[in-house]
């Protein structure tokens, strides 16, 4: 990894990965972010971003749909296409 890096960039660090390193690379990323590195990662671990993220943004054909805190995006979204994707992803 980077040593004193201002900011590391994911890019969906956990796909095509065996199901068993998924867990490891999560926890891996968890424990960078306890030792408050700035991270901006793109996933599509939704229980993941809610746990981890201070900000959340959803993107769809390559613009800002909505963003803001993991609570508010999660639990109270107010655009229709940001609430019928967690619907599927449930």
């Amino acid at each position: 990894m980077a040593l004193d890096a201002d900011l590391m960039l994911f890019d969906e660090p956990t796909s095509a990965l065996d199901p068993e390193w998924v867990g490891e690379v999560l926890d891996l990323i968890r424990r960078i972010a306890d030792g408050r590195q700035t991270m901006l990662i793109v996933t599509h671990e939704m229980q993941f971003a809610r746990e981890i993220a201070d900000r959340v943004v959803f993107m769809e054909g390559g613009r800002i749909v909505e963003q803001g805190p993991p609570a508010q995006i999660f639990g109270n979204a107010q655009d229709e296409r940001t609430r019928a994707f967690l619907r599927r992803v449930g």
